[in-house]
């Protein structure tokens, strides 16, 4: 009956994460498309993007293996993202507005993801927040890494600052709501709304003179 099928909040967080995961290589291959990378190395910027955070984080929190090899279902997104930029590019690369929105539920999306599954190990809530986020930057670290540009988190944009205030209220929602979904939801949320307002408003952190 539909009044018993109810979302579970792993389910919900799994289809989130493929979808992060599938924006994220959209953007490797445009960043690799633009610095005039030939089809293999497109692909390796891809897949860079979209699993070297939450690689990064698996080996630092000793999960063996990676998460992604242990779901074929990320290797055929990545390289049906990769498809789809070849095709329609031209299209895609009108939709900058709609691919930062989904580049900023990925990077909510991994933040939470990473902070679960390192408190899921034992460690503590601060190893948590930091390993959460490195699971949502540090895709784009390696990406920009390899195509010669200055990392998005050491310029003056608030990106990682947001995952790590998005993190911080998945924790304290934790203790406060023993609601696994609204806590996923405020952490969601918040990180979205800090991007997004940081953007708008050109909010960023002071430099080191």
């Amino acid at each position: 009956m539909l009044s018993d099928f109810t979302l579970k909040p792993e389910i919900i967080l799994y289809v989130l994460d493929l979808t992060g995961t599938f924006v994220f290589a959209i953007s490797g291959m445009i960043t690799a498309a633009q610095k005039k990378f030939d089809l293999f190395g497109a692909t390796v910027i891809a897949f860079v993007t979209a699993i070297g955070g939450g690689t990064l984080r698996d080996v630092l929190i000793g999960s063996q293996p990676v998460g992604w090899m242990n779901d074929l279902t990320y290797i055929y997104l990545i390289i049906s993202a990769v498809a789809i930029t070849l095709l329609f590019k031209s299209y895609i690369m009108r939709l900058r507005k709609t691919l930062f929105l989904f580049d900023t539920i990925g990077i909510a999306v991994f933040t939470i993801l990473g902070l679960q599954k390192t408190l899921g190990y034992g460690l503590s809530p601060v190893i948590a927040l930091l390993m959460g986020t490195i699971s949502a930057v540090f895709g784009g670290v390696i990406r920009d890494t390899l195509t010669n540009e200055i990392p998005l988190i050491f310029r003056e944009e608030i990106y990682a600052t947001a995952c790590l205030f998005g993190g911080l209220m998945y924790l304290m929602s934790q203790m406060l709501i023993p609601s696994g979904p609204l806590s996923i939801l405020i952490a969601v949320l918040s990180i979205i709304g800090v991007r997004i307002a940081a953007v708008k408003f050109h909010w960023s952190l002071p430099k080191i003179q």
